[in-house]
């Protein structure tokens, strides 16, 4: 369990943390930008400076992700034929997302030419999307098991320690799940204002709470026990 992508993945994963700080710049500098920019237009533009720089900085910051998901289907690819299936497709449109986000982090920056920061940015937020919806039905089919497991130990009258150490443990798998559905789906909002333009997904405000929401609950399930 300790081979090179094993520690590459560890090395990489370490950066979570200042992801959800640099995404939690990233979005309240879009909704200050928002809310000041009629009346304080100097200091909206420092706003929207402080957005886009974060914005890269967090692209930078997520240079090799896409071997995560790549070394999960590796290694767990779930205990079941459906939660395997369903891993490979979330797993798989999470690696289109981060390996292309890496094109589209170049073309913004002008290594590469900004004319492809448009194509890139649309793959990147399709498979991203594809991601979010099956890591989505995953999380789904993981609480509706875990609300039966619990549901037979309440109904058993069992009252042992350990049983009580299951249902602990069944609710707080759950409340982390539930919050990692809450992030795919702000993240999912966001994902769909790249490839379908719409005045919902793209107004700021739409996407500043969805952004917060995503960060803080990363925040709350990467938060060291």
């Amino acid at each position: 369990m300790n081979d090179t992508v094993d520690k590459l993945v560890i090395f990489l994963a370490k950066r979570d943390g200042i992801d959800k700080l640099v995404k939690t710049f990233q979005y309240v500098s879009k909704l200050a930008h928002w809310h000041i920019e009629k009346t304080h237009p100097d200091y909206a533009n420092r706003a929207k400076n402080w957005e886009v720089a974060s914005g890269l900085s967090r692209k930078a910051f997520r240079t090799g992700r896409f071997l995560t998901g790549f070394n999960a289907l590796r290694r767990n690819p779930g205990p079941t034929t459906t939660f395997r299936v369903l891993a490979v497709l979330s797993n798989a449109g999470e690696m289109v997302y981060f390996f292309f986000d890496h094109f589209l982090w170049l073309s913004r920056i002008g290594v590469l030419d900004a004319k492809l920061a448009r194509r890139m940015s649309f793959i990147s937020a399709f498979g991203e999307s594809i991601g979010y919806i099956f890591f989505i039905m995953s999380d789904y089919l993981i609480i509706r098991d875990g609300i039966r497991r619990e549901r037979r130990i309440v109904e058993s009258g069992n009252e042992s320690k350990d049983a009580i150490e299951d249902i602990k443990k069944i609710r707080g798998d759950r409340i982390m799940r539930l919050m990692g559905v809450a992030a795919n789906l702000a993240d999912l909002i966001i994902a769909l204002a790249d490839i379908e333009p719409n005045p919902f997904c793209n107004h700021a405000v739409t996407l500043g709470i969805s952004g917060l929401v995503s960060a803080w609950a990363g925040w709350y399930r990467n938060w060291p026990s």
